[in-house]
């Protein structure tokens, strides 16, 4: 039996480049779910994502052709996403803080912080207030919040997320370990 190799995404370009036009359709299929749900994360409205999606692949297929095949796919697209999404965002002046909610709806800004050396009994009462991370949440700068989206609801290491972002590695790690502090502070505070 004959194991079917799946193409990697440099494979996909090169040969989109080089006139196999269907490639394209490669590139949609494997990034279109995970592009969606990371919108409709920021915007919170399914026909909004789909819209910003839609505008997001149409982006990728207009400049494809200056991708430099020798970077990430993923991290491309994601930035593209990211700009995007962001640029909508900054049109309609918020940001729903039910970005931070899981395909379970569960907040996964709850499961990080019960990473960070909080008592069992505080991470219940994190747990039981989703208001309270939100209201958090909403105190964080836009680069922080960008931050903790690409990390901990797309699952991005922090290389993708500095590449995404544009920033030094050391950078984001620095946003990150500020918004967690400050969040962590912040709750503090509201639980005494």
């Amino acid at each position: 039996m004959m194991l079917l190799m799946q193409k990697t995404d440099q494979e996909i370009i090169t040969d989109y480049l080089n006139g196999e036009k269907e490639e394209f359709t490669e590139i949609v299929n494997r990034y279109l779910k995970m592009v969606y749900n990371f919108v409709y994360r920021l915007v919170s409205s399914e026909k909004e994502a789909e819209d910003i999606t839609q505008e997001v692949f149409l982006k990728v297929w207009k400049n494809v052709k200056n991708f430099d095949v020798e970077k990430s796919l993923k991290t491309w697209i994601f930035t593209i996403a990211k700009n995007t999404a962001f640029d909508y965002l900054r049109k309609r002046k918020d940001i729903p803080m039910s970005v931070f909610d899981n395909d379970e709806g569960e907040n996964v800004i709850e499961d990080n912080l019960e990473d960070i050396e909080r008592r069992p009994d505080e991470v219940f009462a994190l747990a039981q207030n989703k208001k309270q991370i939100n209201k958090v949440i909403k105190e964080l700068s836009i680069i922080q919040k960008e931050v903790i989206i690409l990390k901990y609801v797309n699952e991005m290491s922090l290389s993708e997320v500095s590449e995404i972002m544009d920033m030094s590695k050391d950078t984001v790690k620095s946003h990150h370990r500020r918004a967690i502090l400050k969040m962590r502070k912040l709750l503090s505070n509201k639980l005494t």
